[in-house]
């Protein structure tokens, strides 16, 4: 069998797990062009098979072996898909039709990009802008991590953040930049109805060009000798910042 490596494909990228597959036949904005499934059948093939359009995708059987070499993981619970490219937003976003952005800052684990992507799309955030080449790639491992759930979101993929950023404030959007400290509580803090969280690298913090071009709001610890980690800080400031919760609620 022709062996394709994930993101190298010139069709589509492959792509693994029960959930991002599901996702992917939920939100109908990629094709699926092959499923690649172990024998025997999955348990939750069943599940999938619901999802599957009437002109259902060329399906091919494998061992579970060929799969791990395949997916180059163990991770892809016995079935993995060829699907086309990730339909990436064209254009910016605007303050009346997506309100509620989240800006992602070199953050380099696909993991924790996945994470994130995941909360922004349980809270319900209205888009999403990336870095191209200079963060983790939005690739399987990264889809499996978000549960599938990147499928559903408006991402816009710029070579510029800064460009982004400053396109974004002069539309009448308000940053509110993510830090450990020096910041001001995000629970108290009265948020713009435009607004954008930026959330910076793992270890770094947001990049120096973005610096100083909006409000520093932190998440109040008990304990300062630690840290929370990237994809939960985000999730936490999120909800803050979407239902106005506060310390005392």
């Amino acid at each position: 069998m022709k062996q394709h490596k994930i993101g190298h494909d010139k069709r589509g990228e492959l792509v693994y797990g029960v959930h991002p597959i599901i996702e992917i036949l939920k939100a109908k904005r990629r094709q699926i062009i092959t499923l690649y499934i172990t024998k025997p059948e999955p348990s939750a093939w069943n599940r999938i098979k619901g999802y599957l359009p009437s002109r259902s995708p060329q399906l091919q059987y494998v061992t579970r072996e060929v799969l791990d070499r395949l997916t180059n993981t163990t991770e892809h619970m016995g079935i993995a898909a060829l699907v086309g490219a990730f339909p990436y937003r064209m254009k910016s976003f605007t303050p009346d039709k997506q309100p509620f952005l989240l800006l992602i800052d070199s953050v380099l684990d696909v993991r924790n990009l996945g994470a994130m992507l995941r909360s922004a799309h349980i809270i319900g955030i209205d888009g999403i802008i990336i870095a191209r080449g200079r963060s983790a790639p939005l690739n399987a491992a990264a889809l499996k991590a978000s549960a599938g759930l990147a499928e559903h979101l408006e991402i816009y993929q710029t070579s510029s953040l800064r460009a982004a950023l400053k396109d974004l404030i002069g539309s009448g959007y308000k940053p509110y930049m993510a830090v450990l400290e020096g910041g001001i509580d995000a629970s108290t803090v009265t948020y713009d109805v435009a607004k954008v969280l930026v959330i910076g690298n793992e270890e770094k913090g947001i990049s120096r060009e973005l610096q100083g071009h909006g409000i520093k709001i932190t998440i109040p610890q008990e304990d300062l000798s630690a840290s929370l980690n990237a994809s939960v800080a985000t999730g936490i400031l999120l909800t803050i910042m979407k239902y106005g919760l506060s310390r005392s609620e």
